[in-house]
């Protein structure tokens, strides 16, 4: 069994077919982050509707400048929902917009709080932000972390995974040319790494380019077993236990 922690089921034409072919490639449970305010009926009116889907409640960086108070409110309230299991995805985005810095930073810092408040995980987007992001978390006490699409370098990963962090990756691990991630996958140890697809992103070789799904997580699995010249099936226990207890599924 392999579980997917990140997919936008809601971006995709026909997230029903989706989660049935997932299913039919041993993707026994998808989480969906949310990503703003509009969102969140959307992702949670999944969850309810299939019995393997989660959601994620929380406003990504880029859109920081739509939180505020009432959006506050609005996710301690939906977190109620049984199928709610993490604030995300939140953080900081340096590499598309620079110019609302200061606001992300004060949104990042209020979905932690709110995660507290509610003993829920954060899962944290955070592209070309690394310091600033290790240093939030560690000033807000965010308790459990997931860096999902990490980027960051395995000296990065090593300092998260120290705090208790767990490190997710995708499709990008089976890109031959992204020499930092395969070197992460490499040197972490299984037992602080999860799986997840980013769908519709980031599709993996050898759909590089086209639409992602769940259901071609299994490469990313595959590429982690053969760089750490590990059994498949390893790969697929230990990352689906962690998220099972990170998320509490």
């Amino acid at each position: 069994m392999i579980i997917d922690t990140h997919a936008h089921l809601d971006m995709l034409d026909d997230p029903k077919r989706a989660i049935e072919e997932a299913l039919e490639a041993n993707v026994k449970k998808i989480i969906i982050p949310s990503v703003e305010p509009e969102t969140f009926s959307k992702v949670i009116d999944l969850a309810n509707t299939y019995e393997n889907v989660y959601a994620q409640i929380g406003v990504h960086p880029s859109d920081a400048q739509k939180f505020n108070d009432d959006v506050a409110k609005k996710m301690i309230e939906l977190a109620k929902n049984k199928k709610v299991v993490a604030v995300g995805e939140i953080g900081l985005d340096y590499y598309w917009d620079k110019t609302f810095v200061d606001v992300q930073k004060k949104v990042f810092k209020t979905q932690i709080e709110i995660a507290n408040i509610l003993n829920l995980p954060v899962v944290v987007h955070d592209r070309e932000a690394h310091g600033d992001t290790y240093e939030i978390l560690e000033q807000m006490g965010a308790k459990k972390v997931l860096m999902h699409c990490f980027s960051g370098s395995v000296e990065f990963a090593k300092r998260c995974i120290d705090k208790g962090y767990y490190i997710a990756l995708g499709g990008v691990v089976t890109f031959k040319n992204a020499k930092k991630v395969r070197q992460v996958a490499k040197e972490i140890p299984l037992d602080y790494i999860m799986l997840e697809t980013d769908t519709p992103y980031l599709a993996p070789h050898p759909y590089r380019g086209q639409q992602n799904e769940p259901k071609y997580i299994v490469f990313s699995a595959k590429e982690i077993a053969a760089i750490k010249d590990t059994a498949l099936s390893e790969v697929e226990s230990i990352t689906t236990k962690n998220a099972q207890e990170f998320f509490n599924i």
